[in-house]
């Protein structure tokens, strides 16, 4: 169903996408937007190694939520900053694209959970989570996006 890569000689191994998953801070999520546009944005993001999913936060309400809506099916990507190697002066750049279907979580405590593992990601301290948590849980949606396929692939800017 989803096309094998084409140049695969750069492609890095499943551990390898994991690992960018981990370690990332920022992906972007491409839906199918209004008059058949594409819609992407930049998101914060959560990866559940045990689960194998993706998991990020919304507004109620705006154009991401209704794609969604509209069509379930997405693509999500995630691009590390890049390295260089010793005596080279173009970078090597490794990214992550996987294609899914997103939902809008609705049972309290999984949301909960998964905001919480999500806000420890990017927050300091387990209590400055649980601070913003009691601020904005309400007023947040969960999106989970269930993986169906996932490639890595390395490229030398060269």
């Amino acid at each position: 169903m989803f096309r094998e890569m084409r140049r695969n000689k750069q492609e890095i191994p499943e551990s390898e996408c994991r690992e960018i998953l981990q370690s990332e801070k920022r992906g972007i999520l491409a839906v199918h937007g209004d008059s058949g546009y594409p819609y992407a944005v930049p998101v914060n993001f959560y990866y559940d190694t045990a689960e194998h999913v993706i998991y990020l936060h919304s507004a109620k309400a705006g154009h991401k939520l209704d794609a969604i809506r509209e069509n379930p099916k997405v693509c999500f990507t995630v691009l590390e900053q890049g390295f260089k190697k010793s005596g080279d002066w173009a970078y090597y750049v490794r990214s992550v694209i996987i294609f899914g279907k997103i939902e809008i979580l609705t049972e309290p405590e999984l949301i909960r959970e998964k905001v919480k593992l999500l806000g420890l990601k990017y927050y300091p301290t387990e209590q400055e989570v649980l601070r913003t948590m009691e601020k904005y849980l309400e007023n947040l949606e969960l999106l989970a996006v269930q993986i169906e396929s996932m490639t890595g692939k390395l490229v030398h800017e060269k």
